[in-house]
């Protein structure tokens, strides 16, 4: 029913945004994806996903379109609700999640709050194979949906993130970093992204 949402971030929280638009304060649901891609922003455009039920009517907002596919693909998987979907989503990132279905990781998968070994296996099945359909970002997230890993991507933002740095802000960095030089090291990857983190 609504394609997006533009306006005034009157309030933002790691689980919601409230989006002023035209006067109206849009309450919206997001993940911590999209969470940390406005958090600083005053004027925000977030698709939606609209879901209409008999006691209630919510929005779910998102940051990028890739982003709500994805959400969209996660909530047409029989036991998997709105409230599911963002939590997977803010537990792994896009790129991330492509990897663990073409992977099969059934296991890391249930490690999501309030997910369990058969859901997670369910959603691996559903949606091993249109995983493809979705676009991704960059190169690297394109190469995961593929199902080739960045082995290097992968370390470096495991490395940033024992050093205490948030690991959706340390993969935008890395993502870039990749993309203008995609034959980077570990290392070089690492002390690059320490310099915009």
């Amino acid at each position: 029913m609504y394609e997006y949402i533009t306006g005034r971030l009157a309030e933002v929280a790691p689980a919601y945004a409230v989006v002023e638009a035209a006067g109206i304060g849009y309450f919206v649901n997001i993940s911590l994806q999209t969470f940390s891609e406005i958090e600083k922003s005053e004027q925000v455009m977030l698709y939606l996903h609209h879901v209409v039920r008999e006691d209630a009517q919510t929005l779910y907002g998102f940051a990028t379109k890739s982003e709500r596919e994805l959400f969209r693909l996660l909530i047409g998987v029989s036991g998997v609700g709105g409230n599911t979907a963002r939590m997977i989503q803010s537990t792994y990132s896009p790129s991330e999640l492509r990897n663990i279905i073409a992977t099969g990781n059934a296991v890391l998968l249930k490690n999501v709050k309030g997910l369990g070994l058969k859901t997670a296996q369910k959603i691996i099945v559903d949606l091993s194979g249109r995983m493809l359909d979705l676009k991704g970002d960059d190169a690297a997230s394109a190469a995961i949906a593929a199902g080739v890993a960045n082995p290097v991507l992968d370390e470096a933002l495991a490395a940033l993130v024992m050093l205490g740095f948030q690991k959706a802000a340390s993969e935008k960095v890395l993502r870039k970093l990749f993309k203008e030089q995609p034959s980077i090291t570990v290392e070089e990857a690492v002390r690059l992204a320490l310099k915009h983190l």
